[in-house]
């Protein structure tokens, strides 16, 4: 049987009802057009379900108020992935204590485009009220993570269970991958939870901090919470660059022809040295190999599909002082986090209200911040699981001369990739040609931000660098979103992706396009990091304040402004960024 070459991912139909949709956040889950077949694996039916589910069970949304299959929280308009904003911003209208300005605020940081919000009488819903009010019981007071901590150890035994891919049949590998679908839609329920209300606890420390004339302290309360799994990658690479300086033999293995092809070097070695250090990135690999830049797309490689992905950061991060320690930041800002705490708690004493609301906000905060990122690594996790399978049935295509790479099996559907298991699916290198050219077609397009009418084509879309943005002169400024406090004065370098990190080193700015867990590891040299994109939860944001970095983000178009080379000063704690020489 013959596939269509021109199939892709259909798009959403645009309803007038929900106008307003957006690259917000999207754009970090999804930064690429995702693959069909990474799409129906883990989202379609799996992991936008799952956000469906969270809405109407955990957060009050009726079910006549959201599409049963393709329901209007994220969606695809021309290849790419869209967040559907109206909802998000009825449901925060609905809430007690919250608005859709406060949502907008969340998600798009006052961004010039934004419209502003019309209530229309279908967004009072009593029952959305009420359910919001126990649930903000829970993200206050009660904090039961419970369901968090059974997700994560369904997502370890998955990985812990994984049959031995290499003998099992096609059949039986895609029948693995189908049987997670289920389970992706069950912890994406739990991470749109964990998401809501980890956005809880910080507004009520903000306004705590801006009423007693503290409004800067706000993002202190909220560093070095500890637990946020996005950091950890972070700590592990550490000890193996540790490990790669103080060894001669591995110094001059990774050194021997720049950062390509470390991991073929280190595996042709004898060197005991060598073997042994293999003996605990394998290790590295189990626990963390499921990350990557563009993880939440199966056709994107990872660090265990592509190891070198990984020892090129840690071969980044070698060059880093020993006293850069991520945890000995990460010590101190939890340090001063205490301390700030305990001195606010202590101003509040003559307002015992205002003073529980505070620790209550302090604890909530914490819990939630951590549980957002652990939501996401559960799923990332068993996502890494149906990448495997996948791409093993790929690399059989490869060698049978169907494909060119393993990767290139996520440019079928699934009911395709069941005719090719069986055998029935003809002309399967020209489908694959076509649905890559494709692929690059929309990847070189810069799809709108924000649209609230039917958007155009992609054929009328922009390309990508096709705009030039105004490069800053000495003294000029960009302003962001404030990250994380602190102030840091470096050379500005610009990263566009973390597989080529450049000559980031010690004492740099790292400017980057975006960030998600695979850039993490890049933040531990730098002494400041400066995002085009991000809102108040962006791992940007999360993750420097865990490892005590000045951060902005949503510095529109940083890394156009700014000429790689030029010295600048980023102050986290007012989002200022500042260019003070040119290269």
């Amino acid at each position: 049987m013959t596939a269509s070459t021109d199939r892709w991912i259909a798009d959403n139909e645009f309803d007038p009802k929900y106008p307003l949709w957006t690259r917000a956040n999207a754009g970090e889950v999804l930064p690429d057009p995702p693959s069909p077949l990474g799409w129906e694996l883990v989202f379609e039916g799996a992991a936008i379900l799952g956000w469906r589910d969270s809405m109407i069970n955990r957060l009050g949304i009726e079910e006549h108020e959201v599409h049963d299959s393709r329901p209007q929280v994220m969606g695809i308009f021309g290849g790419y992935t869209y967040l559907g904003a109206t909802l998000l911003r009825v449901w925060a209208e609905r809430t007690p204590g919250f608005s859709a300005e406060m949502l907008d605020a969340a998600y798009f940081a006052g961004h010039p485009d934004v419209p502003p919000y019309k209530a229309e009488p279908w967004h009072e819903n009593q029952h959305t009220t009420d359910v919001m009010t126990q649930w903000l019981g829970w993200v206050m007071a009660d904090m039961n993570q419970d369901e968090l901590e059974t997700d994560r150890l369904d997502a370890h035994r998955i990985r812990a269970e994984r049959p031995d891919l290499s003998t099992a049949t096609d059949a039986e590998l895609l029948a693995r991958a189908l049987e997670l679908k289920p389970v992706c839609r069950r912890m994406f329920n739990q991470h749109i939870n964990q998401s809501g209300a980890a956005g809880i606890g910080p507004g009520v420390i903000g306004a705590v901090c801006a009423a007693i004339g503290q409004p800067e302290s706000a993002m202190k309360l909220m560093a070095g919470v500890g637990g946020v799994d996005s950091a950890a990658p972070s700590y592990a690479m550490w000890e193996l660059s540790r490990t790669v300086k103080a060894s001669q033999a591995l110094t001059e293995i990774f050194d021997a022809a720049g950062d390509s092809g470390i991991y073929a070097r280190l595996q042709s070695s004898d060197d005991a040295e060598a073997q042994a250090f293999l003996a605990q990135l394998r290790e590295f690999l189990v626990e963390y190999g499921s990350r990557g830049a563009n993880e939440w797309d199966i056709r994107a490689g990872t660090w265990e599909t592509t190891p070198d992905l990984a020892l090129v950061l840690i071969a980044t991060m070698r060059a880093a002082d020993d006293d850069g320690s991520p945890v000995t930041e990460n010590t101190s800002r939890a340090a001063e986090r205490e301390q700030l705490s305990a001195q606010i708690t202590e101003a509040l004493a003559a307002d015992p209200e205002a003073q529980g609301q505070f620790q209550a906000a302090l604890a909530s905060s914490a819990t939630f911040m951590a549980g957002r990122e652990r939501s996401k690594t559960n799923i990332i996790r068993v996502i890494g699981e149906v990448r495997m399978a996948m791409w093993e049935i790929g690399r059989r295509a490869v060698e049978r001369g169907e494909l060119d790479e393993a990767a290139d099996i996520c440019l079928f559907f699934v009911d395709e990739v069941e005719q090719l298991v069986g055998g029935e699916l003809a002309d399967v290198r020209a489908i694959a040609t076509a649905r890559n050219a494709h692929h690059e077609f929309l990847s070189e397009r810069e799809p709108p931000f924000i649209f609230s009418d039917a958007p155009p084509p992609p054929t009328e879309w922009p390309l990508r660098g096709g705009t030039t943005a105004s490069t800053l002169a000495v003294g000029e400024t960009i302003t962001g979103l404030a990250g994380c406090a602190g102030v840091a004065t470096g050379r500005a370098v610009i990263v566009d992706h973390p597989s080529d990190p450049g000559d980031l080193g010690p004492g740099d700015i790292l400017i980057a396009p975006m960030t998600d867990p695979a850039w993490t590891p890049l933040f531990v040299p730098a002494e400041g990091v400066v995002v085009n994109v991000g809102a108040p939860l962006s791992h940007a944001i999360i993750v420097s304040r865990e490892l005590g970095i000045p951060c902005v983000v949503s510095a529109n178009d940083a890394t156009e402004r700014i000429p790689n080379g030029a010295l600048v000063e980023v102050n986290g704690g007012t989002g200022v960024v500042t260019l003070l020489e040119l290269p």
